[in-house]
């Protein structure tokens, strides 16, 4: 009896590749499979479902966001998407910390300023930045993510704050000193930080984003830093992934990273393994998996 069969529609660890070769026929195009593990860089519509054939079963997301498919088409089609929440939550958080410092203590700054092999002297006044004991921490988005990043900014000594949907974010965003996105994408937060919203923050606060690019208008963003009226941010993803403004690359008042917040190997592996058993349940048992959105 013939194995379903698997498309990887991008690269995965090779632990992951075992797994999922143990348990089905690994297969060249999504129109020889009944599964599909895809990851945020592939946009899946109804043309690729399309393309794909009638036999695809589930969309496996190696990742949390499902902003990269089509939801109501592949429910049209009655094919399962899963996704892999929960175990990248303390990675992500992690790595928003990691941003928030680099920036506010300006590590990245300093860490580039050496490459260059900029003359230098230690002094009292030398590379001030500032630290989060005291600073007030607005989270929008107070998922498990943004809880976590709660946490963690607490455990320094700064207040945590959360903007949920509903809240007036614009007064929210005027009393923060470190404005952190942990929203998911959807067409109500595409440009939830637009230019007003810019606007309304101090010109000494601070905006990380290691949710979505596109919850963040990149041009307002960049006149907004180039400006003052922000006193600099922090980002992991981009609005036009993987392209990333030349205007960003020249600020100096930035930190950025190739959208890597989720990137320890654990964390890697554990989502791996969520496609995985979601495979399995669709493929091999006929089941519905609980990562199903």
């Amino acid at each position: 009896m013939s194995r379903p069969r698997v498309h990887e529609a991008a690269g995965v660890p090779p632990e992951i590749e075992r797994e999922l070769r143990d348990a089905f026929e690994l297969v060249a195009s999504a129109s020889e499979a009944d599964g599909v593990v895809v990851t945020p860089a592939i946009t899946i519509d109804g043309a690729y479902l399309d393309a794909a054939g009638p036999q695809l079963r589930i969309v496996a997301n190696y990742a949390v966001g499902v902003d990269n498919i089509d939801l109501e088409a592949a429910r049209e089609r009655g094919i399962v998407v899963t996704n892999t929440p929960g175990v990248l939550t303390n990675a992500t958080a992690e790595h928003t910390l990691g941003l928030m410092l680099a920036l506010s203590r300006r590590i990245a700054e300093g860490d580039r300023s050496l490459r260059r092999r900029d003359a230098w002297q230690w002094g009292p006044d030398f590379m001030v930045g500032e630290g989060l004991d005291g600073k007030h921490v607005l989270v929008v988005g107070p998922g498990r993510i943004g809880r976590r990043v709660g946490e963690l900014v607490e455990a320094l000594g700064a207040g945590a704050s959360y903007a949920r949907r509903g809240d007036d974010l614009r007064a929210l965003l005027a009393d923060a000193d470190v404005v952190t996105l942990h929203c998911p994408l959807t067409p109500q937060t595409r440009h939830l930080i637009d230019a007003a919203a810019l606007a309304a923050m101090k010109p000494t606060s601070i905006l990380v984003n290691t949710a979505r690019g596109p919850v963040v208008e990149e041009t307002a963003l960049v006149s907004a830093l180039q400006e003052g009226m922000i006193g600099g941010a922090a980002l992991d993803v981009f609005e036009f992934e993987p392209r990333v403004s030349e205007e960003l690359l020249e600020l100096e008042n930035v930190v950025l990273t190739p959208h890597i917040a989720s990137a320890t190997r654990s964390t890697r592996h554990a989502m791996g393994m969520l496609c995985v058993s979601a495979l399995r349940a669709v493929l091999l048992e006929g089941q519905t998996p609980q990562n199903a959105v």
